[in-house]
């Protein structure tokens, strides 16, 4: 089965705080999107920071919308800052183009959605996520 449900956006969430938890990270704010770009599933842990859900949630969106992880915008806003400028301009200033949204594959590479994680560094935030994708039988794409 490679739908992306509720069960399984809670199971991506659930195995992402328990990363965390394992390796004494920051509280974290984890945001699940379909391929459509609609929440699925959001929690926020305590002691998280304000704006976690527009972070968290900003960084799946870009991942949805570009179809690349946000790895890849990051890269991108080094590279190209006009082309990330003007994709927040078309978005209405949606897209958080830095490392912890990933993409939700199915098996054979179809985009199911994505996961933004904030809280602590990038990087953590995206291991995290690819923790919890990988847990509920998807494939992660980082970018």
């Amino acid at each position: 089965m490679s739908e992306l449900t509720l069960a399984r956006a809670n199971t991506i969430i659930e195995t992402a705080f328990a990363k965390a938890a394992e390796t004494a990270m920051k509280p974290l704010s984890v945001a699940v999107l379909d391929a459509g770009g609609h929440l699925k599933a959001f929690q926020k842990q305590d002691g998280a920071s304000m704006l976690r859900f527009e972070i968290a949630a900003g960084k799946a969106y870009g991942a949805v919308a570009v179809g690349m992880g946000s790895r890849w915008l990051n890269n991108a806003a080094i590279e190209r800052p006009h082309f990330i400028e003007g994709l927040n301009a078309v978005s209405g200033g949606r897209i958080v183009p830095v490392p912890g949204g990933v993409l939700i594959r199915s098996a054979n590479g179809t985009i199911l959605g994505a996961v933004g994680i904030t809280g602590d560094t990038s990087d953590n935030d995206e291991l995290c996520a690819v923790t919890g994708i990988l847990a509920a039988g998807f494939v992660a794409d980082a970018g």
